[in-house]
């Protein structure tokens, strides 16, 4: 069911839900202050209780009223990212509510990108969590009528066209003395992160066992991002041309998703862009469409096991893990 602008800020401040666009996925929508609406999302979504959500402002001020402290580390980061499709994770004031902390200490933060976002969030005086629109570890949607198949056409859906990132942003947690950990991966990469933050203040990953714990946050279940067609992944084109040639001996109707150029499988292929700007805006949107092919497996070739292509590989090894 789409909505206008104006119905969407009403329905939000009434207590209800909204898949509202942003630069990186569709999420589904939730006054940030009201439990009962908070409860909904976890609901409709099938989520798990302790799982965060990542609370949407409409300007920087707004960090004080949700966190304790804003170190200079997450004050660089912020100015440097915002708006943009990268997360803040800092020491949760006492009233955030422990629906939007997922019972962490912690709360999730970040300013969308998006002018449709920006302007519910500004011309409502809303803060809003939203996690991706779909159901709990299935695809995320990229334009509404993802949102519309996965979740029905009852749910409200805020247009604001396809979506230019295309995969969740990067989650970063910074302690209140400065100190940063990359949580999730994402478009803004690490070694951006490490140009503004100093990788002299980043915790390492064998320093974390002796903090106290790496704050929990969306999208670190190993099943996540996942279509309904078994995925099967590849390192290279030819291990995947070699299994096709397998299922097609079994008659095993398949189809593919490729990166760049190369030969082909003799199935219906979606091939991506070899630069991982491009494959990222159209990642989730080939997977869906692929999904809906009723193949019986989905044979995708992995990009390069290299820094910029991280968020992606990411994305692809969760939505294959069985």
């Amino acid at each position: 069911m789409r909505v206008s602008l104006e119905q969407a800020i009403a329905e939000l401040k009434n207590g209800g839900v909204v898949a509202i666009p942003t630069e990186t996925v569709y999420g589904l929508a939730a006054d940030a202050t009201n439990d009962s609406a908070l409860e909904k999302i976890f609901s409709i979504k099938q989520r798990p209780a302790d799982h965060p959500l990542i609370v949407h402002i409409g300007e920087i001020h707004q960090i004080r009223h949700w966190a304790t402290t804003f170190p200079e580390t997450a004050r660089k980061l912020a100015l440097a990212f915002w708006p943009g499709p990268f997360t803040l994770v800092l020491p949760a004031q006492d009233h955030v509510s422990r629906v939007v902390r997922g019972g962490e200490s912690t709360v999730a933060l970040r300013i969308p990108n998006h002018p449709v976002a920006r302007e519910l969030l500004l011309k409502g005086d809303l803060c809003v969590a939203a996690p991706s629109a779909n159901l709990f570890t299935q695809l995320s949607p990229t334009t509404p009528q993802h949102v519309e198949n996965g979740l029905g056409h009852h749910i409200p859906v805020l247009d604001g066209g396809a979506c230019q990132v295309g995969i969740e942003s990067t989650i970063v947690s910074v302690t209140a003395d400065g100190k940063w950990q990359l949580l999730r991966p994402g478009m803004i990469g690490e070694a951006e992160i490490c140009r503004v933050a100093g990788a002299e203040h980043q915790i390492k990953p064998a320093e974390q066992h002796q903090s106290q714990g790496v704050p929990k946050v969306p999208g670190q279940h190993a099943l996540h991002y996942s279509p309904h067609t078994p995925l099967r992944l590849f390192d290279n084109r030819q291990a995947l041309l070699s299994a096709y040639a397998q299922y097609a001996e079994r008659k095993t109707a398949c189809a593919a998703m490729l990166i760049g150029g190369g030969n082909v499988p003799d199935c219906p292929t979606t091939t991506l862009p070899d630069q991982p700007g491009k494959a990222a805006e159209l990642l989730y949107a080939s997977l869906h469409d692929l999904d809906d092919l009723g193949a019986a497996y989905l044979l995708v070739e992995l990009p390069p096991d290299s820094p910029a292509w991280v968020a992606v590989r990411d994305r692809l090894t969760r939505a294959g893990a069985i």
